[in-house]
């Protein structure tokens, strides 16, 4: 029992000493800001890399297919 509190403990006294992505003084959703702008910003990119690759494979896919026919 004493390896877990000690193991907690010094899970503790780390996290205080992360650096984490958004202001402690600020309430409500503010407070995540810069969180949720960057998850904004990944899931527009993730949605723009599938077009392209959707786009991409719908081409090749075509391009072949004029070759075998």
């Amino acid at each position: 029992m004493n390896r877990v509190t000690n193991y907690l403990s010094e899970v503790w006294s780390e996290l205080r000493k992360a650096t984490w992505p958004w202001d402690p003084k600020e309430r409500g959703f503010a407070r995540y800001k810069e969180l949720t702008d960057a998850t904004a910003v990944v899931f527009v990119a993730m949605l723009l890399l599938a077009a392209f690759t959707g786009i991409f494979d719908l081409v090749l896919r075509n391009f072949f297919q004029a070759f075998t026919q």
